[in-house]
């Protein structure tokens, strides 16, 4: 079984209990489907939950479990029942549909009473903002919560564009003046701000500083061809030093057991972003205030001006063929590898297919940045987590058309939860590449709870 299916607390292979639920999930898939199984595991979770804190002792060294409000318990039984509407054969593209009403209609309020929105008790938490009235469609609200909360000035987005473009300009100029014989190549902006897919406010940016590599001195390894078997991230390879011995490549100084290490790359770039770049004065040429991230381990710049904050991330980035590599080591990785970027292979595809149905891929993706923007609870799943989605979607669901935009976001979700539950998310571009290998079963969790909310009422994401 799935991610959604093992506990994530101690003290569980003594709890026989626990062992008998596990045993019913572990074959759940069988009888119920990978939709199935995805809700159930999440429902099931919550009740493994409940159990485990009454029956595990105290762990001094979970300070968060001792913690854990009534309240949440209450929240987490609230999710059990509502879980138990599901029809148990239900499958995953089923969950869109709506569900079959009670047999036995509510009692009446009185009429002296006025009548109660039901939707006032499901609000959430997050949101102090009330409902959209339950006059409108679902399309209906996804159109008004992307016209008030995603859509994005275009007089906002033209000045962090035109700041970005400045700065850009500005670092290029630098670099080539400090360091003339290293081949930088023309440092470009890779974000959804330049693609026309910002969402919620033009706040941050990327940077690409290409780097000049001699094609004929070194090699791209793949990940799965490395030490870390990861294709998610390969290695570049100094090649034919007996013929040509190290110095022959301004790259050598960062070249670390022949390999060009990522880390030493960012190391120096670092100190010359921290240490000699005169950002005041760019600043005050630029009528704004710039200052290098100190503490962050990434490039970064934090830019403020009187009418935005713009953050800008930094990358300096091989490219050969259609392999596009950013110097993005993570923690606890070898220091030479370089991580495959697939940004612009995503945002690419997604106009292609757009363009040839006049489809609505690129809006539900805005809608969905906005709304993990907004949630605390989804803010970890990434510009590229989603667009994978729905580049996967694309390939089964082919009606884009924006009469089926609220068909296809729901169809999203339920997708969604189907990768939570496998705790993988497979690249479009590359089916070995797991996406979700970074997260932690913690934010998996979370997020699978809040999706799973999501799919009895999609309006919830929405307040």
């Amino acid at each position: 079984m799935a991610e959604f299916s093992k506990k994530r607390g101690k003290h569980r292979d003594d709890d026989p209990l626990s062992s008998a639920v596990d045993f019913l999930l572990a074959n759940a898939r069988l009888v119920l489907g990978v939709g199935g199984a995805a809700i159930l595991g999440i429902a099931t979770l919550a009740v493994k939950r409940l159990i485990d804190r009454a029956t595990s002792p105290p762990d001094k060294d979970d300070v968060k479990a001792e913690q854990k409000s009534i309240e949440e318990s209450w929240q987490e039984l609230n999710l059990l029942k509502t879980s138990t509407r599901l029809r148990p054969k239900q499958r995953r593209e089923d969950l869109s549909q709506p569900q079959p009403s009670s047999a036995q209609a509510p009692p009446r309020a009185p009429e002296s009473e006025p009548p109660r929105d039901p939707m006032a008790v499901t609000v959430s938490k997050f949101s102090p903002s009330p409902p959209t009235p339950l006059c409108l469609t679902l399309q209906e609200r996804l159109l008004t919560y992307y016209q008030n909360h995603v859509v994005v000035s275009e007089s906002e987005i033209a000045l962090a564009k035109q700041l970005a473009s400045d700065i850009a300009h500005e670092l290029q100029n630098y670099l080539r003046n400090k360091f003339p014989e290293l081949p930088f190549g023309n440092i470009s902006p890779s974000s959804t701000l330049h693609d026309g897919l910002e969402a919620v406010a033009a706040d941050h940016t990327c940077l690409l500083v290409p780097l000049v590599l001699e094609p004929n001195l070194w090699s791209f390894i793949p990940g799965e061809d490395t030490i870390v078997n990861d294709p998610y991230y390969w290695v570049i390879r100094r090649t034919q030093l007996d013929y040509f011995p190290r110095g022959n490549s301004p790259w050598d100084r960062f070249m670390v057991g022949g390999y060009l290490s990522s880390s030493v790359l960012l190391g120096a770039l670092r100190k010359v972003l921290v240490g000699s770049v005169n950002w005041p004065a760019i600043g005050s040429m630029l009528d704004c205030l710039i200052r290098p991230g100190v503490v962050s381990e990434e490039l970064l710049l934090e830019v403020q001006h009187d009418q935005l904050e713009l953050s800008i991330l930094i990358f300096p980035t091989a490219q050969r063929e259609d392999r596009a590599l950013l110097a993005k080591p993570q923690e606890g990785l070898l220091e030479n590898l370089w991580q495959r970027d697939f940004y612009q292979a995503e945002v690419s595809k997604l106009q292609e297919l757009d363009s040839a149905d006049s489809g609505v891929r690129r809006l539900c993706l805005q809608l969905l940045q906005g709304i993990c923007r907004h949630h605390p609870s989804l803010s970890r799943l990434s510009v590229s987590h989603l667009a994978q989605v729905i580049l996967h979607l694309s390939e089964t669901d082919t009606d884009w058309a924006e009469e089926s935009l609220a068909d296809r976001f729901q169809q999203v979700i339920i997708e969604l939860i189907g990768y939570l539950e496998e705790g993988s998310l497979p690249c479009y571009f590359n089916q070995h590449i797991n996406l979700f290998s970074r997260l932690q079963e913690e934010e998996i969790d979370d997020m699978g709870f809040a999706l799973y909310n999501a799919v009895m009422a999609p309006e919830l994401l929405l307040t």
